[in-house]
């Protein structure tokens, strides 16, 4: 089967003019996901699943699914704050959704088959969908338990305009993952990639050091996993009352790792990411977007 992709796009509004998700950087309005969408078709993909708030999904379907028509089957899955397992109840006070693995869950009764998880406003460039798009199709029927995550060379993920956030990733002998730290100050000084740690120190790390961009390749049992996971998430207090709590997916992933129930590929990808972290971001990203259509990567319209 066709893997599918999972575009994580909950956290849009209503109002799309101010929005990055949403924002038209290609030389026809194209949007950073139109790009993943096209790059995801090329790499052998067969279907499309956007995570959307329902307030939006008029709009949505009016101004983004209808583009895709003819080019990829696509449909729409809902995260709302209130879609809680039987017994639970959203808290006095809370307003932010449960977090992207959350979001992630919001698509069980509509992918049967292996799919890639990815943000909508991240620009991951080709290879990385041929990559994580190889391994899922190449996973025999019935596949449980094998999942995967591009692992970016961090020197590829930097902004000129600032320090980012990345979580640095480690492997063992067989390439799969051990753990993620996140590190929330990454930056190049004197040539050199390097982050802050705890103690306020900068530690330097190699180019080619592997970090997540949210890129990851399950199989449908991850839903089952996820849905179990989500009810001990819930049923701890402390999860309860902090209003802002969230169920990320490195979460589950590390509890799966830990528990030796799971192992997770770290593929490694020469992909460049780049996206608008900073205001300042945004023409340069608009500049590297123009010069692939020029070197050929990409039509001047995808759509």
């Amino acid at each position: 089967m066709k893997p599918t992709l999972l575009l994580l796009a909950a956290g849009m509004g209503s109002r799309y003019g101010g929005l990055k998700q949403l924002d038209g950087l290609g030389p026809n309005g194209e949007t950073i996901m139109d790009y993943s969408i096209y790059d995801a078709i090329q790499a052998g993909f067969g279907k499309i699943v956007f995570v959307i708030r329902k307030d939006f999904e008029a709009e949505f379907r009016t101004k983004i699914l209808s583009k895709y028509e003819g080019h990829i089957p696509a449909e729409l899955v809902f995260q709302g704050i209130d879609a809680l397992p039987e017994g639970y109840n959203v808290p006095v006070g809370r307003e932010k959704p449960w977090g992207t693995n959350h979001a992630v869950l919001m698509a069980k009764d509509v992918i049967k088959e292996p799919f890639c998880v990815i943000n909508c406003d991240d620009f991951y460039n080709r290879d990385c969908f041929k990559v994580i798009g190889k391994f899922l199709s190449d996973l025999p029927e019935g596949s449980r338990n094998r999942y995967a995550m591009v692992g970016f060379r961090v020197g590829n993920t930097l902004s000129d305009n600032g320090t980012v956030a990345r979580g640095i990733c480690s492997k063992d002998a067989e390439g799969n993952l051990t753990d993620v730290v996140e590190r929330t100050e990454i930056e190049r000084h004197d040539g050199t990639v390097q982050y802050k740690d705890e103690q306020g120190k900068w530690v330097s790390v190699a180019d080619s050091t592997p970090v997540s961009m949210n890129v990851w390749g399950f199989t449908p049992d991850y839903f089952d996993y996820s849905e179990a996971y989500f009810k001990e998430f819930l049923a701890d207090p402390k999860n309860m009352t902090n209003l802002k709590a969230e169920f990320f997916i490195p979460l589950m992933v590390n509890k799966l790792i830990g528990e030796k129930t799971a192992t997770v590929k770290v593929l490694d990808t020469t992909s460049k990411w780049f996206g608008v972290t900073y205001a300042a971001d945004r023409q340069s990203v608009v500049d590297k977007i123009q010069t692939l259509i020029n070197d050929g990567v990409y039509p001047a319209k995808l759509f």
